[in-house]
């Protein structure tokens, strides 16, 4: 295996990855003025659940997708189906609202199918680059600086098409899937020769690895406050400081464009040292970030806020996503990153609700506070654990010429 080739197809995968989360994320910015075209009478609350539906599928979704293609041993044909059947449903709630009088259940529903395809492109691609030589810390580096810059680009682009068209975002979205598909065809299909164990049985052996608690913890906790800023972040800078949808889009921005620049290079870092500083230092920096964004008194500290919390975050991510990589088996890899994306999907959910339900009850800053503080909780939790456990090198990790 050629570096070359190696190199190819981690652009390629990471351009997957880009192009999911930037279809995903471009609905953010303007999303009270999309479910109120789509049928919804609420803004706050029809958003929380337009975004649940969504993520309610990826948790459960994520790990059939996993399983199937463990056990297929090929990986490129579930991603073709996944993009191709995330662009349907987007494209499909596009043209509802001309076309019938749509109730918001029925578009609840067709974001719940859009969820369960969408998740098997966004998983396996990264599931794929788990299987790449290299260097698990760079593999997921480069995972983590698509899912960045899909994210920093989405929130901006989202904002200014939102004013165009509240129904534009979804257009666009449903396109950028379907480009991706052709990209397909540049990568080899490197996943590990088929193994004919029962779901029941892999999940046994991960079952074996308990450590993945780690990872799976931090992505849980890292994906509740990236959802949380996608709900109540949007609406916080909105009314706090009388901004609309596309300074909205600038704000998330500030997070997302160093967030993502850094992926890679912290992915490397969290090779040479380890994952347990990245990790644990990072989430405890990170939470107290979260916190400052929320009691800061103007629109210019917010946004340098937002800076600092997209850089500790860009140290945090890639390691907790190598760590899965660390533990687990070749023959486990899809299950074990379908669960990591599941405990991520149940963070999201966790995010919109928890942070939904204490933002309207107790205001903003409560949930700043709540959500911030679980991050420091959860790294405060996991220091014991991380001192006692054993966690294995990565052997993978060869510089490329």
């Amino acid at each position: 295996m050629s570096p070359a080739s190696t190199t190819r197809d981690r652009v390629a995968l990471a351009a997957v990855v880009f192009v999911v989360l930037l279809a995903q994320v471009v609905l953010y910015p303007g999303i009270a003025g999309l479910v109120a075209a789509l049928g919804a009478s609420t803004d706050l609350d029809a958003s929380m659940w337009f975004l649940v539906a969504e993520f309610s599928a990826f948790v459960v979704c994520a790990s059939l997708w996993g399983v199937a293609s463990d056990r297929a041993g090929r990986r490129v044909p579930f991603i073709a189906i996944g993009a191709l059947g995330g662009a349907t449903g987007y494209l499909l709630l596009a043209v509802l609202p001309g076309a019938v009088d749509v109730r918001f259940a029925h578009v609840l529903a067709i974001r719940v199918a859009q969820g369960a395809m969408t998740i098997a492109a966004f998983s396996l691609a990264i599931t794929m680059l788990m299987d790449l030589p290299g260097g698990h810390g760079k593999n997921m580096g480069a995972a983590g600086i698509a899912i960045g810059l899909g994210t920093a680009s989405g929130a901006p682009l989202g904002g200014r098409i939102a004013a165009i068209d509240p129904l534009f975002p979804l257009w666009v979205a449903g396109g950028l899937l379907l480009a991706v598909v052709p990209l397909l065809a540049l990568v080899d299909d490197r996943a590990p020769d088929p193994h004919r164990r029962s779901p029941r049985e892999i999940v046994r052996g991960l079952a074996r690895t308990p450590t993945l608690g780690l990872p799976y913890a931090f992505g849980f906790v890292d994906r509740l406050t990236a959802g949380f800023f996608a709900l109540v972040g949007v609406f916080y800078f909105q009314e706090t400081f009388g901004i609309g949808p596309a300074e909205t889009g600038i704000v998330l921005g500030l997070f997302f464009a160093p967030f993502a620049l850094l992926q890679y290079p912290m992915g490397v870092l969290s090779d040479r040292i380890g994952r347990t500083i990245p990790i644990v230092i990072g989430s405890i920096c990170y939470g107290g970030a979260i916190v400052l964004v929320g009691t800061v008194p103007t629109l210019e500290l917010a946004q340098a806020s937002m800076v600092l919390v997209g850089v500790l975050g860009a140290l945090v991510a890639p390691a907790t996503m190598a760590l899965v990589t660390d533990l687990a088996g070749d023959d486990e890899r899809g299950l074990a990153m379908a669960g990591f994306n599941i405990a991520g999907s149940l963070g999201f959910l966790t995010g919109f609700l928890l942070g939904g339900t204490v933002a309207s009850t107790y205001g903003y800053l409560a949930a700043f506070l709540v959500v911030g503080g679980l991050e420091v909780l959860i790294a405060a939790v996991a220091v014991p654990l991380f001192l006692r456990v054993d966690l294995p090198m990565d052997a993978s990790f060869q510089p490329e010429r």
